[in-house]
Order: structure tokens, then sequence, then C-alpha cells
């Protein structure tokens, strides 16, 4: 597979972000061929062009080489640099599918990362910002990336299919990543959440929260649900409304689930209180599914366990998704590194569905472009 410049190389659209994410981080070149070819509209979407660029932005001397059609991709890493970046993310898809990769790589930049992110910032395809900020954050600062420049901050509110949101994300270097050991997920103790709602009337939050809770209060006295209504500039430029929900337990170990609402003009409007009730059994299939890191993050923390030192770092996750099976197999190609898969049946102490204990010994990778003050 591996080629003179032990280049990989790939076929299909699918996964497109993992192969260029793990690729600047091992610095092995990546070749993706056949992207959509046999489609009536061949080749990279608009928001994978838009991807691409945002990682020539945040890397110094990256090749990227697309041919005519777009079906064939050639991406050969350079370092990643950092600074302050600005990028317009493409609306047909939120914002959390490019930060879900500058999360993975903003550890290891050269200078500090801080960038505005601008498009939609909630839908019903990627997790949304309030997700990320409220189970990704807490995860790195469990490897050790923490500080004050640390934040993920929700300037304006951008509904599909007009976008218009802003996000501004910053995050410290870190030149090694701390092992973890996280196996036991503790109780759930509270539960937290945002119903937003941009261009709509504000009742429409305090409707989701009611229907929410009827359904949580039955389980835990510990829920909080904010609203969040922005008016204005704020607004961004199309209607719309959402939940998302997250559940603390006692270990420090956040479980989320949200949804949104329809975009204007596709599919049947959806009453509030449904999309309420909803949410708060998306929330309670998550924590039957239980684990150590919610379902988003599971390549997240994954990927940060083989970045780790070499010592052993072992996390529990529920089952598997797709994306995080491909990801494990991603992970072997481009580090030559296997996880210990062990699964734990539901017993007496682990409730809920059935969980799996990932562990392995980290590359010991370390940022050698970070200065040394």
């Amino acid at each position: 597979m591996a080629t003179q410049a032990h280049s990989l190389s790939y076929a299909g659209c699918n996964f497109l972000r993992q192969r260029l994410v793990l690729s600047t981080l091992s610095g092995r070149p990546v070749k993706i061929r056949k992207i959509r070819a046999r489609d009536d509209n061949p080749g990279l979407r608009d928001f994978e062009a838009s991807f691409i660029r945002l990682l020539d932005k945040i890397t110094n001397g990256s090749r990227i080489e697309i041919n005519q059609t777009g079906t064939t991709l050639y991406y050969q890493p350079g370092l990643l640099y950092g600074g302050s970046v600005e990028h317009d993310c493409n609306v047909l898809r939120s914002i959390g599918y490019y930060l879900e990769s500058l999360l993975c790589l903003a550890p290891f930049m050269k200078h500090p990362l801080r960038i505005i992110l601008r498009g939609v910032t909630n839908d019903q395809v990627d997790p949304s910002v309030d997700v990320l900020k409220a189970t990704a954050l807490p995860l790195l600062k469990q490897f050790g990336i923490d500080g004050e420049s640390f934040e993920l901050k929700v300037v304006r509110r951008g509904m599909p299919p007009g976008g218009g949101g802003e996000v501004l994300f910053s995050c410290p270097v870190r030149k090694v990543l701390k092992p973890v050991q996280l196996t036991d997920p503790g109780k759930i103790k509270r539960i937290r959440g945002i119903a937003y709602s941009v261009r709509v009337s504000p009742q429409m939050a305090n409707r989701i929260v009611d229907s929410a809770r009827s359904i949580l209060n039955k389980f835990i006295p510990d829920i909080y649900i904010y609203t969040d209504h922005m008016k204005g500039v704020s607004s961004g430029k199309s209607p719309g409304f959402g939940l998302s929900l997250v559940a603390e337990t006692t270990n420090g170990t956040f479980l989320s689930a949200e949804l949104a609402s329809n975009p204007q003009g596709q599919g049947a409007a959806v009453l509030p209180e449904d999309l309420g009730r909803n949410c708060a059994k998306l929330l309670l299939e998550e924590i039957y599914r239980g684990g150590c890191v919610d379902s988003t993050n599971q390549s997240l923390a994954l990927l940060l366990m083989t970045l780790g030192q070499p010592d052993v770092s072992k996390v529990l996750l529920g089952p598997l998704s797709p994306y995080t099976i491909e990801f494990l197999r991603h992970l072997k190609s481009f580090f030559q590194i296997m996880f210990k898969i062990e699964t734990k049946p539901c017993g007496e102490e682990l409730k809920g569905g059935d969980k799996v204990l990932m562990t392995c010994v980290g590359i010991g990778f370390s940022n050698l472009s970070k200065t040394l003050k």
C-alpha cells in the first residue's frame, strides 16, 4: 500500500476528514482517488473543498493537488503553524464539521491557535458547537490540554440554510500529552442544557424546556436548561430552534444529545414539544450506552490516547460507532498502532448496554515545532 514516499492511497469520498487529519499529524502524504467518480456531479463537494482550504490556512508548506474533475486529491502535509486565522465555512455543513478536526490538530501547532469560524452553528448532521464545548473541551483537559486561552464561544448563532453564525475557538499548544485511565464513568449527578431559538418567538425555547423536563424530571432532580434567544445581528440569517442536553457524572464524564428543527423550507414543521421530548429520549439512550466518552467524541479520545506518552492509556466506551471503527483502521495505517479491545458485558456494577474497554500504549508523539521559552 505504501509507495516510496510512504504515501497512503485510498478510494472514495468517505472519511475524507479522518484521512487528512491523520495525514497532517503523521506527516505521511495521502492520495485519494475516485471521489464520487460515478456520481452525476463528480468530485469534491464545496464543503470538502472548504475543509481543505482550512487545513491549508493552519499549516505551512502543505502541497495540495486536485485534478480537473475534482475526483483525485493528493495531499502532502506541511507543518502545523496555527496563529490567528479566520475561515468562512461552507453552509452545507455546520461549523462542528470543521471544529471536530481542529480539536484534533490544535494542541500540536507551532503557535497557539485562535480561529474565528463563520457559518452554520447548529444543524441536524454534525455535532453542534454547544455539544462540543460541553463534552470535547473537558475531554481535552483530561489529557493535559488546558489554560486560560482555552475557550470555545458562540458569538452569533446561525441555522441552516442561510447560516450567518460565528464561533471563536482558541487553544494552547502542548509538547506532550498525558496518558489517561478513564475506566469508571460514575453515576449521573446532573443534567444541563441549552434550548436556543433564533428568528422565532422566544416562547419556543420555553416550550422545549418544559417538554424535555417532563421526561427527565422522573430520573433526577438537578436539571437546569438555559434558554438562549439571540436577536438582531446575532441571530444569523435563517429561523430555527433546537436543544442540546449534557449529562454530567460524579467522575466528570459528559454524555450529550441534541436535536435541531428542520431547515426553513425543508421537511415538515417540528413542534417544539416533540423536539424537547425526543431530545430527552436521545439523552437517555446515550446514558444507556454509557462509557466514559460519549459517541460523538470516541474517535477524539482514541486519537489523543494514540498520541500520548509511551505509557498505557485505558478508556471505557459504549458500543463503538461505525465512524470510530473506521477510525481505528486508519490509526493502524498511519501510526501502526493497535488497540486491545475487551468487551465488558453489563453486569452488576455496569448498568446499561455492553461496554468496550480500549487499551493502548501511546506512540510518544511530541510537538517538535513548539519553541521552548
